[in-house]
């Protein structure tokens, strides 16, 4: 998951193969809390709105899944879905991947994310995507999730920007919170036992769901990482790869 160690903390500021190739994670597995996974903040733009999709009414109303809402002590707010591309909002479709239920692929190609569930179907929640989220790419699994994570940045980024040495492992890193890097949930990819550093997460910037932006991993919307955090558990599989057929 990077071009070289140094563009990997550069890229992670705060703000397909079917196995991981060497160039596409560093080895030595650096400790959890020292993600650099993050979105650099940019201004929502203005979006046409889309003719709406259907949804499956197991899920509630879009206005219902996407309402503001307390959790884990924070108050998050609506998702504004009227101002979205609605193909990259919750849904059930037709499973493309072809890979057992349980399973999660990401498409890199199309922003999306797919957790099979089995009898031809899969969830798709819509993703954004840096730099970062293109260089990883394989097969591993959901080592561990957290809710509400913390964010340390590695001591190079320090070096670099000084201005974050408060949030150091030596400072205890950045606490959970609305402004958190890693968003409402993290789940941490790991290979053969050995961190990607390459992680699932969420983000207020809704914005950028759709989108390739300057940096971070995979983000999805806080309210969708919530919810597929709820539906898997540790050790699941993942795969990360380009160029499903569109669904």
């Amino acid at each position: 998951m990077r071009q070289d160690k140094q563009g990997l903390r550069d890229i992670m500021t705060f703000a397909s193969s079917p196995n991981l190739s060497r160039r596409a994670f560093i080895a030595g597995g650096a400790a959890l809390a020292v993600s650099g996974c993050t979105t650099v903040g940019t201004t929502p733009p203005e979006i046409a709105q889309r003719p709406q999709f259907g949804v499956d009414p197991s899920f509630g109303s879009y206005a219902t899944m996407y309402a503001a809402r307390e959790d884990g002590g924070f108050a998050l707010p609506a998702i504004p879905i009227e101002k979205m591309d609605r193909q990259f909002l919750r849904q059930v479709v037709a499973d493309p991947t072809g890979e057992p239920a349980g399973t999660i692929v990401v498409d890199t190609s199309a922003h999306f994310l797919y957790l099979v569930r089995g009898g031809g179907e899969a969830i798709r929640y819509g993703v954004g995507l840096g730099r970062a989220g293109f260089e990883w790419s394989g097969r591993a699994v959901i080592q561990w999730k957290k809710a509400w994570p913390k964010w340390t940045p590695p001591d190079e980024m320090i070096g670099r920007q000084p201005e974050l040495a408060k949030w150091s492992a030596a400072n205890g890193g950045m606490p959970p919170g609305l402004d958190n890097p890693l968003g409402a949930r993290a789940l941490y990819i790991f290979q053969n036992g050995e961190d990607t550093l390459y992680r699932l997460h969420g983000s207020p910037e809704w914005w950028s769901i759709g989108k390739s932006v300057s940096s971070g991993c995979v983000r999805l919307l806080n309210q969708d990482i919530i919810d597929l955090f709820d539906r898997v558990p540790n050790k699941s599989p993942i795969l990360v790869t380009s160029g499903l057929a569109s669904v």
